[in-house]
């Protein structure tokens, strides 16, 4: 199921998250015009990998930031900024644009940091918004459980769009992440190559931080103005 808008119009302009969603597509078109060899370079000195960030953490933890803007593919990008542009204005609304700004990167920076703890000798970069997007997630389904969502289904050979509460779909992306997560632990234990893929731990960590950060952060402020 893909999510294409939510029926919870935002009552101020989310000026951070279409921000947030340009500079992400900036640093991708960028991401195009390198060579191979440069955009393996630019990688390396952007994205957290984990043997780095092991041995060296005083001088690699910026990349706990600057990983959050990197992306490794079209679909990679499209899927978390399709995601950031249906949940984040309502966030971001509540919250105010300064605290959704630190929620948002500290959401991302900690579950790089989760994704780190299960695989500190990994030399594999690990990039992309899906951890602070996923604290949105968890944000979001904790002060909108009920708000229906304009879902793209795919169903076989058959495509649908059905409306479902956030609650629903929030929650299958969790449960397959936690599923998948287990599994590449799993499998990481039986082989004895190192393996890249999907950062599933930075998802979960990113979502359980969201939960936890997002009432800090005046998600649930009695005022609802927006203001920053």
């Amino acid at each position: 199921m893909f999510p294409l808008y939510d029926e919870n119009p935002a009552r101020t302009t989310p000026y951070l998250t279409y921000g947030l969603i340009g500079l992400n597509i900036v640093v991708f078109l960028h991401e195009l015009s390198l060579s191979g060899q440069e955009l393996e370079q630019f990688f390396g000195m952007y994205a957290v990998i984990p043997q780095q960030l092991t041995t060296n953490f005083s001088q690699e933890w910026t990349t706990l930031f600057t990983s959050q803007f990197l992306h490794g593919g079209w679909w990679h990008l499209l899927s978390n900024m399709v995601f950031l542009w249906v949940f984040g204005n309502n966030v971001e609304d509540r919250m105010g644009h300064f605290k959704y700004l630190i929620f948002y990167l500290s959401c991302g920076a900690l579950a790089a940091l989760c994704q780190w703890f299960i695989s500190m000798n990994s030399t594999i970069p690990s990039l992309g918004a899906s951890g602070a997007i996923a604290g949105v997630l968890g944000a979001y389904v904790i002060r909108f459980p009920q708000s229906r969502i304009l879902t793209l289904a795919f169903l076989g050979f058959f495509v649908t769009t059905i409306r479902i509460p956030a609650i629903i779909l929030i929650g299958i992306f969790v449960i397959q992440n936690v599923i998948s997560g287990l599994a590449s632990l799993q499998a990481a234990a039986n082989m004895s190559v190192e393996t890249g893929g999907v950062a599933y731990w930075a998802h979960i960590g990113g979502f359980a931080f969201g939960i936890i950060l997002a009432p800090l952060f005046g998600l649930f402020r009695h005022d609802g103005t927006g203001a920053s």
